[in-house]
């Protein structure tokens, strides 16, 4: 492994408290690639990242890695940023466009569509955002990340995800854990937990130094809807997860 880790993270306004451990709290020296979530795991895959912040629903495929922090982004209750919207009552979709940046969000949508909506809509991958101008009826739109806070109040109906799996299992939800390659030190991964602590001790503080310093639910997400501890609730939530089945395939855009 490089003497400086490289460590793969994801670009989105939930990740800024760790990015900002990472960088400032002095006793690790890394190298940071910030990508959307599937990038993390694409970069993790290919061996162009030594830990990384991968989607959760990934880790279960991955072979010669650990789970290495009791850190995570993860949700009690709702998570805002991860959503179907829709102008028909979800038991009504026929149709499901994906936001392919998180595969875990999407399999999260296929747990819920088959378990708490009782649907099986068609999965289509959702190559360009415009299609969200001209929603068809039955149409209902997975987003994620910061462009749920551009589109949040254009649609009638939002499932918030988190919540929804909240009310199917009594559980909270993880989105995203840490991980690292067989063979990175212990040094190495006790730094980074060090790193991390110092970042989410510090939310406002990460924030005044972001690119969201200006928005001003910013920090008012970060301290209401992200629950960064991964802690035995979250651990049981995604073992249920990894063990559920359900697997979501999304087709293309149709021509």
């Amino acid at each position: 492994m490089a003497l400086i880790p490289r460590i793969a993270a994801v670009s989105y306004l939930n990740t800024i408290p760790f990015i900002y451990g990472i960088r400032h709290a002095g006793n690790l020296r890394a190298e940071l690639l910030l990508t959307p979530p599937a990038l993390c795991a694409r970069n993790f895959i290919a061996g162009d990242a030594d830990i990384a912040l991968l989607p959760s629903a990934v880790v279960p495929g991955l072979k010669g890695a650990d789970l290495i922090s009791d850190f995570c982004i993860g949700a009690e209750e709702e998570v805002r940023t991860v959503v179907v919207v829709s102008n028909t009552p979800i038991e009504e979709v026929r149709r499901i466009w994906l936001d392919g940046h998180s595969r875990t969000s999407v399999q999260l949508a296929g747990y819920l569509a088959a378990r708490k909506w009782h649907i099986a809509p068609e999965w289509l991958a959702m190559e360009e955002y415009a299609v969200l101008d001209t929603p068809q009826d039955g149409d209902a739109f997975l987003l994620i990340g910061d462009k749920v806070f551009d589109h949040e109040d254009e649609f009638i109906y939002s499932y918030d995800l988190a919540a929804e799996w909240r009310e199917a299992t009594g559980l909270p939800f993880v989105f995203a854990v840490w991980v690292a390659r067989k063979g990175v030190p212990f040094a190495v991964t006790d730094a980074l937990e060090e790193a991390l602590t110092f970042g989410v001790e510090r939310i406002y503080e990460a924030v005044r130094q972001s690119d969201y310093r200006d928005r001003p639910y910013a920090y008012d997400y970060l301290t209401r809807n992200i629950d960064f501890l991964f802690d035995g609730e979250k651990r049981k939530a995604l073992q249920k997860f990894w063990t559920s089945g359900v697997k979501v395939t999304p087709r293309a855009e149709p021509g």
